[in-house]
């Protein structure tokens, strides 16, 4: 599904960044065992009554400035504002207008998108101040007072925010189609998987552009199954991220697997595993998707019997964060064993969908804790008294017990490696949720 985009801007120090934060904080989930994907993302999901839409922070606007690294955050805002459905466009009220904010005004005027003025730093209760009326002279309509440190006023902002999103319409699929996100850093190939695959499949149902913006699916049929391959722009490094276009295609790539099932995350074979590639792929598990490591030109590599097997070793220990995730060495450019990785995102997508029974479940769980016994401290044990499985995508265990405390990850750990062991889950996240049940034994 293609989110409608609402960009915060204004001037610098302003708050902007304060307001993406109260709006997205308590959304934004960081695992514990993944790379830092979220810590340094500047745009996130948010949700008001009921509709979810994608929330871009920016650098701020200094109209006039010949700064270079000013100049490339105005660049980024004057592209947030072409991309986005609605601009909040946040001032301040202990500054009053000045001259950069009318400037910025006439700027947002001119795209003719939906603006909602937001006046940042009124963090008093009750009447708002007389010199909240001063911003009707920017001619952007109401002024909203609100205090971005204390969450006051947001909640009418949003209101606005919500009367001016557009309706998110998803491309129909039938259900049997399976998503998948081609995802990696800029030249590692994807968009050469992408032609491969649609070049030699001989039915090839429709080329659908603009789901999510600026991307094309490319929808496949053939004896595997039906897919809807989505391309997506490299994800580089945040550093390297300056250029204001391939800014907002990160964007676009994050977006791409929030609408996946399943992840092909592409590695170059003569660059191997990068930092990078761990961000991408902890996105990824993040996000509860399915996932496939596809190591691209391996026609280029020099080959004896021992390459695949040692070049697998370093990326087991490299993808040690992601142990279930299996991986297939292909060229894009040859077709070399693209039939197997049709083969593992169907397996890894059913992997993901995987539903376990409460009894099957329970009958692990018994065999697990009586061949290792749970932690205890302070003469407490720890007590599982059950488990069951109430989603997935991915495989979700709520797991009931006496002290939540006591259930260490350690343990965690091991008995997510027993369910695994049993019932396979390869190429998918599990995620559990921990109860504490009242009672004597709490």
């Amino acid at each position: 599904m293609s989110l409608p985009i609402v960009a915060v801007v204004g001037r610098p120090n302003v708050g902007k960044s304060t307001l993406f934060n109260k709006l997205i904080g308590q959304r934004l989930s960081i695992v514990e065992d993944t790379p830092g994907v979220t810590r340094d993302r500047i745009y996130s999901k948010c949700e008001w009554r009921g509709k979810e839409f994608m929330v871009v922070d920016t650098g701020g606007i200094e109209p006039d400035s010949n700064d270079v690294i000013l100049a490339q955050m105005r660049r980024q805002s004057e592209l947030a504002i072409e991309k986005a459905d609605v601009i909040v466009f946040v001032t301040d009220i202990r500054c009053g207008v000045t001259a950069d904010d009318y400037a910025v005004a006439q700027m947002l005027l001119k795209s003719g998108k939906p603006i909602v003025l937001a006046v940042n730093k009124v963090d008093n209760l009750g009447e708002p101040p007389m010199e909240l009326y001063e911003f009707y002279n920017l001619g952007l309509g109401d002024p909203y007072p609100i205090s971005s440190v204390h969450g006051h006023g947001t909640g009418d902002m949003l209101d606005k925010v919500y009367e001016s999103l557009p309706d998110c319409k998803e491309t129909e699929y039938d259900e049997d189609h399976i998503k998948v996100a081609v995802i990696g850093k800029p030249n590692a190939g994807k968009s050469s998987l992408i032609n491969k695959i649609a070049g030699e499949e001989r039915v090839i149902v429709s080329d659908i552009a603009g789901t999510t913006r600026d991307s094309t699916d490319t929808v496949i049929e053939n004896e595997f199954g039906k897919f809807v391959f989505i391309d997506t722009a490299g994800i580089r490094k945040k550093s390297k991220v300056t250029e204001k276009v391939e800014h907002y295609s990160v964007l676009r790539a994050y977006m791409a697997v929030d609408r996946a099932d399943v992840c092909v995350i592409m590695l170059d074979a003569s660059e191997g595993f990068t930092e990078q590639d761990s961000k991408v792929a902890g996105y990824a598990h993040e996000q509860g998707k399915a996932c496939v490591v596809a190591v691209n030109k391996w026609d280029l590599i020099e080959k004896d019997d021992k390459t695949m097997q040692e070049y697998r070793t370093k990326l087991e220990n490299d993808f040690s964060f992601m142990s279930y995730v299996p991986f297939v060495f292909i060229s894009a450019k040859t077709g070399q064993r693209i039939n197997k990785l049709y083969e593992l995102i169907k397996y890894t997508y059913e992997q993901n969908s995987m539903r376990i029974s409460t009894g099957m479940l329970n009958d692990v769980l018994a065999y697990a804790t009586t061949r290792v016994q749970p932690p205890s401290d302070k003469g407490r044990r720890l007590k599982i008294y059950y488990m069951t499985q109430p989603s997935t995508k991915p495989p979700t265990f709520v797991t009931f017990v006496n002290r939540a405390d006591l259930f260490h990850f350690s343990y965690r750990r091991y008995i997510e490696n027993q369910i695994r062991s049993t019932f396979g889950l390869e190429g998918t996240p599990v995620r559990f949720i921990v109860r504490e049940r009242g009672g004597n034994d709490k």
